[in-house]
């Protein structure tokens, strides 16, 4: 379904149902003030993105115990849009059910697969429930207390709870309270190398790019050479498989830097001498981690 923009508000597209973290990263980069627009699936969310129908998108990328979100660093590469901005959002999973279910009568859980793998020691101290998958953490709280499944909760935000009036049976499930995700505020098209003005002169930038180099030994030490060499600080690197490549491989990279200052884009420049392909994902601001 196509998700028109109204008036001059900005509208902001996530995949995942109301309450969803994604949801919670919008309001974080965007204010309360956008509208955020729920979507299925993440191409759907960079479909209208492209078409026009959204003025940003925000995805996730990388969470700190699960890694990275390898879909989207290849919609990076398939769809023309930039990175405008990131930020991180604390993952706090909680359990929760209709209204007057106890906790005794939880036979089985819905979540999605990665939040309920976060969630292992609950299950291990409670054989007796079973982990069912299902497509969004907020959408299996919105299934839960829209069908009633006997015996079934959800693991979802505090704020899915909230949205679709359950009951949280028991905050803070998950395994590793250090865990974190990692969002992309993104925008369509465009120039992916902002200029900064004077007044933002202070702020600490970050480059994302990526790039492919022969199959030939030594090309990818050369490659980070060029950031080695002029004393630049390479935040992630990762590496996905080439399409029609078999064994050849895409990097993606973060460096601290905006690409007008004389280091990074000397360095940009040697890298380009050396790769096959290299593409800007975006400069922007760094985010808080």
């Amino acid at each position: 379904m196509a998700h028109k923009k109204k008036g001059n508000r900005i509208r902001a597209g996530f995949q995942g149902e109301f309450g969803a973290f994604s949801q919670e990263a919008t309001i974080k980069l965007l204010g309360a003030q956008a509208e955020a627009v729920p979507f299925p699936r993440f191409t759907d969310v960079f479909d209208a993105l492209v078409a026009g129908d959204l003025n940003y998108a925000v995805i996730p990328m990388e969470n700190t115990l699960h890694g990275s979100v390898y879909e989207n660093f290849d919609n990076l590469l398939r769809y023309e849009c930039r990175i405008h901005a990131e930020t991180t959002i604390r993952i706090s999973h909680n359990l929760m059910a209709p209204p007057g279910v106890p906790f005794r009568k939880i036979t089985h859980v819905y979540s999605h697969p990665v939040a309920l793998n976060q969630c292992l020691d609950f299950f291990r101290n409670h054989p007796r429930i079973t982990k069912e998958i299902y497509y969004d953490t907020a959408g299996s709280a919105r299934m839960v207390m829209a069908d009633r499944p006997e015996g079934a909760a959800a693991i979802a935000s505090a704020s899915a709870a909230e949205i679709y009036g359950a009951s949280i049976l028991k905050r803070g499930i998950e395994d590793d309270r250090q865990n974190f995700t990692r969002f992309f505020l993104l925008a369509r098209g465009g120039d992916a190398t902002p200029v900064r003005s004077p007044k933002d002169r202070k702020t600490e930038w970050k480059t994302s790019i990526v790039f492919s180099v022969p199959n030939q030994a030594g090309s990818l030490f050369r490659s980070v050479a060029a950031f080695a060499l002029r004393d630049l600080s390479l935040t992630k690197i990762s590496s996905r498989p080439l399409r029609g490549k078999p064994f050849d491989y895409l990097f993606y990279l973060d460096v601290l830097g905006h690409v007008e200052d004389p280091a990074l884009s000397n360095a940009l420049r040697h890298l380009g001498e050396l790769a096959d392909m290299m593409k800007i994902l975006g400069c922007y601001p760094k985010g808080d981690w």
